[in-house]
């Protein structure tokens, strides 16, 4: 979600009823939220496998 999406939900109504039926959206800090979640989990998508590194190493100081 950008921000201006946010802005848009933000002054939509949380709550709408008509001929019975009613629609409610999630509040604000729950999008924010979910926003944030999304962000992180692509940011860690984009930088995957540099985390952990795997090295060989060698005792240094004795001849074989």
């Amino acid at each position: 979600m950008t921000a201006g999406e946010l802005e848009q939900q933000a002054q939509k109504p949380k709550v709408v009823e008509v001929d019975g039926q009613r629609v409610e959206q999630h509040s604000l800090p729950d999008q924010i939220a979910f926003d944030r979640y999304l962000a992180s989990k692509k940011a860690a998508e984009q930088r995957a496998g540099l985390g952990l590194r795997v090295a060989k190493m060698a005792a240094g100081g004795a001849i074989q």
